[in-house]
């Protein structure tokens, strides 16, 4: 082998091992600090791709969860609402079976009709609540409609509803979702005496539309103008309008424990892509933190070689 001084293959070929060696070693550290399989875009271009579009989709499910549970809330509260009404309701009966004992007299039946008309207002007042703002119940079929909703039609014909849709996947409007019924207190709450059985009655009249929600005292109705079977029917369909509340209510849990199961599996097809694994990245960080230094001591000995050609000077 020739001794040169120009040139050093030696060395040269070192210091190539040496930059790949720390190049290696280099993107050890940066997995193992950031936790990621893929630091840089040409660790894995096609993972890469497929993460960005998981990660949407995680995010996308995330957002729609939080919506699912804000709409369980609304529910809840409109409940809530509902089950108030019911208790409304029976002190309002029962004030009705005390105005009829033979011992009250005309006085006495005055100071319970005046907590009657007074539950009628509040009755209306609750029908006004809103939850952040946004109305729980409705009286016409659209937000700004002039369209009446009607608690009779609901059943027979869906439109007359007044609804919002909660969207529960990650698709977003394309995707399935789930309506939720302002409730029509006020029109279950209005209680329409022709389409009652006449064995329902007894003591009132049976041509006449009672309004159970008053906006004001002056206008609400007397104990002695309504008979039990109103307060019947009105009560069925406050329980009709909880039953509503409550499978709608029941749909939307397992649609959010359905968008979680969801969200938790891309999570983890996301980390089988993008996750380093700590043990085999923590391998190669010590082989080419061996590796770095042999190169550079190699270096170290390939340039000591050219000592050769002084001592030949000598």
């Amino acid at each position: 082998m020739p001794i040169t001084v120009n040139s050093n293959p030696s060395a040269t070929s070192a210091s190539f091992y040496l930059t790949r060696n720390n190049r290696a070693l280099q993107k050890s550290i940066n997995r193992l600090s950031s936790g990621s399989r893929i630091v840089q875009p040409n660790d894995d271009a096609g993972g890469l791709a497929v993460s960005m579009k998981l990660e949407s989709t995680i995010t996308r499910l995330g957002a729609t969860e939080k919506n699912i549970r804000n709409a369980i809330s609304f529910l809840e509260v409109q409940d809530g609402v509902y089950a108030n009404v019911g208790q409304v309701m029976n002190r309002m009966i029962e004030l009705k079976g005390l105005s009829q004992d033979v011992l009250k007299n005309s006085s006495d039946n005055d100071n319970y009709n005046k907590e009657f008309r007074n539950l009628q207002v509040q009755l209306y007042d609750m029908a006004k609540l809103t939850f952040n703002g946004v109305s729980m119940f409705a009286n016409h079929t659209t937000k700004n409609g002039s369209d009446e909703a009607l608690f009779d039609d609901m059943a027979q014909d869906l439109s007359k509803d007044n609804t919002m849709s909660i969207f529960v996947s990650s698709d977003g409007t394309s995707g399935p979702k789930v309506s939720i019924n302002k409730g029509l207190l006020l029109s279950a709450l209005t209680i329409n005496s022709n389409t009652m059985d006449s064995d329902e009655w007894s003591d009132a009249d049976n041509s006449t539309v009672y309004a159970f929600a008053s906006e004001t005292y002056a206008t609400a109705f007397k104990l002695e103008q309504i008979s039990v079977g109103v307060f019947t029917q009105a009560l069925e369909n406050i329980a009709t309008l909880r039953a509503d509340n409550g499978g709608t209510m029941s749909r939307l849990r397992y649609a959010s424990d359905n968008v979680t199961l969801q969200e938790r599996n891309f999570i983890a097809a996301n980390g089988r892509i993008v996750d380093v694994d700590i043990a085999a990245e923590s391998t190669r960080l010590a082989k080419y933190q061996i590796l770095s230094q042999a190169s550079a001591s190699m270096i170290a000995q390939a340039n000591s070689a050219m000592e050769i050609a002084l001592m030949l000077f000598r």
